[in-house]
């Protein structure tokens, strides 16, 4: 007799608003169906990496799903970049930046059947500063609104929006970068610093319009100035990016110096005030199902 296939379902309960009952409820109705086997283990905080380590090592899952924004996901991404395991993405986050560049479905029983299904691709993430990005991390302006509304009583993007309105009144940009890359070293005033994997925020914002999560390499991209318009155009998938609104660089290796500490941010999660990032592609492609 055939050893079913198990199925290890990580849940962030506190990610989202929405109650991740039903979540887990319609995941056992279709693992169920299937005839494989499954576990559930929600994350606490504590121990979160060993636990899962822990259970990677004894029941060997076929496929992980993970159902929680993009910070969840980022960690189990982390985790799996030592293994050969293909990941499922339930978005279940505030944000769900990942899940809007693979264009995962919004509906929750699509979101199950694609996390469980036989379609994958294989995709580039970063390594920055020793951590893993999957779609954008940045310094400057975006970052320090993040860490801003991570302080902020109102959630959702309401919060995001009545948080940009201090921030933008009190923050110290421009900032002055260094780029050094290829060869080269570039130095740039800008209000915000990019480092892409992907094309849209999760907001919903295009920030980087000819970014592809499977090409070998990523961009750098330097948003000048402040400029309302082509911030809106971003918003609504338009943007072209014009030169004096933004310069974009592509490679597989960059550093990134910051003449004072700004604020950093990976996948929509404060990393706190740095000068430096090193940033590099790791070998290993991270397997994920989409639809």
């Amino acid at each position: 007799m055939h050893k079913k296939l198990h199925i290890l379902l990580v849940v962030n309960p506190q990610s989202g608003s929405r109650d991740k009952s039903e979540l887990k409820d319609m995941v056992i109705q279709k693992v169920n169906q299937k005839n494989w086997s499954l576990e559930i283990y929600e994350t606490s905080g504590n121990n979160d990496e060993s636990e899962i380590k822990n259970r990677i090592k004894s029941n060997k899952p076929y496929r992980i799903l993970v159902a929680g924004g993009d910070g969840t996901i980022n960690f189990v991404a982390h985790i799996l970049k030592d293994y050969e395991i293909p990941i499922g993405v339930i978005p279940a986050g505030s944000a769900n930046g990942l899940a809007l560049n693979l264009n995962l479905p919004e509906n929750l029983k699509n979101q199950i059947e694609v996390a469980l299904g036989d379609n994958f691709r294989e995709i580039d993430h970063l390594k920055i500063n020793g951590k893993t990005c999957l779609h954008i991390a940045d310094l400057g302006l975006n970052a320090e609104l993040i860490e801003n509304f991570e302080d902020s009583t109102i959630r959702g993007k309401f919060g995001y929006l009545l948080q940009s309105i201090p921030t933008l009144i009190n923050t110290e940009a421009p900032f002055k970068f260094t780029l050094e890359f290829d060869g080269k070293n570039i130095q740039r005033k800008g209000i915000l610093l990019a480092i892409a994997n992907a094309r849209h925020y999760g907001t919903g914002a295009t920030i980087n319009p000819s970014g592809k999560m499977d090409d070998g390499k990523f961009e750098v991209l330097i948003f000048k100035s402040f400029d309302t318009m082509e911030i809106l155009k971003t918003l609504y998938d338009k943007a072209n990016l014009r030169s004096e609104f933004a310069e974009c660089y592509s490679s597989d290796n960059f550093m990134i110096t910051s003449s004072k500490s700004i604020p950093f941010q990976i996948d929509g999660e404060p990393m706190g005030k740095i000068q430096k990032v090193v940033a590099s592609l790791f070998e290993k492609r991270l397997k994920i199902a989409i639809p």
